[in-house]
């Protein structure tokens, strides 16, 4: 894919806004991601798939540790957390969620309910991952940006689990 020159004035935003949008940003992730945490055990249980069960796991250690490393972004900042704009990735969340409690009388499909929302939502957590990954390249501090890239590896990983958990599924 090619870009077309484009003859708008160049985009550049100042480091104070690139800041605002970053923090913004992380507080959004972050806020998605505790939300995650207190979610992930209500469909532990519920999954029928002793393969999928070890992932919900697997990523709710994953999400500890990623919120953990978001902590060391706000203090490297200096920053403090806002949960005000977080409406939107809460409500995705919990619809999620919603959806998979309804499959109660099908295994099957909850099984498929669970690993088809769970995708999506690492999917939306490595955009997020990303976009403040390459924000960070911006400042000064590398640190922050390692910490960023290992928030998205790992959720990479247990995307990458979701979907072989799920190619398994269907064969079995």
């Amino acid at each position: 894919m090619e870009l077309v020159k484009d003859k708008s004035p160049e985009f550049n935003l100042g480091a104070d806004q690139l800041r605002i949008f970053f923090i913004d940003h992380l507080n959004r992730i972050y806020c998605a991601k505790e939300h995650l945490v207190n979610r992930l055990p209500e469909i532990i249980e519920d999954a029928n798939f002793s393969d999928l069960k070890y992932a919900i796991e697997e990523t709710l250690t994953d999400v500890e540790a990623q919120i953990s490393r978001m902590d060391e972004v706000y203090i490297l900042l200096d920053a403090e957390k806002s949960f005000a704009n977080c409406d939107g990735l809460i409500n995705f969340i919990d619809e999620s969620f919603d959806c998979i409690f309804k499959q109660v009388s099908d295994a099957a499909i909850r099984d498929m309910s669970i690993l088809s929302y769970m995708i999506n939502i690492e999917s939306m957590e490595l955009a997020s991952f990303k976009v403040l990954q390459l924000i960070a390249g911006k400042f000064e501090n590398k640190q922050i940006k390692q910490l960023l890239k290992e928030n998205f590896d790992e959720a990479t990983a247990d995307r990458a689990l979701l979907l072989l958990i799920l190619v398994k599924y269907m064969k079995d």
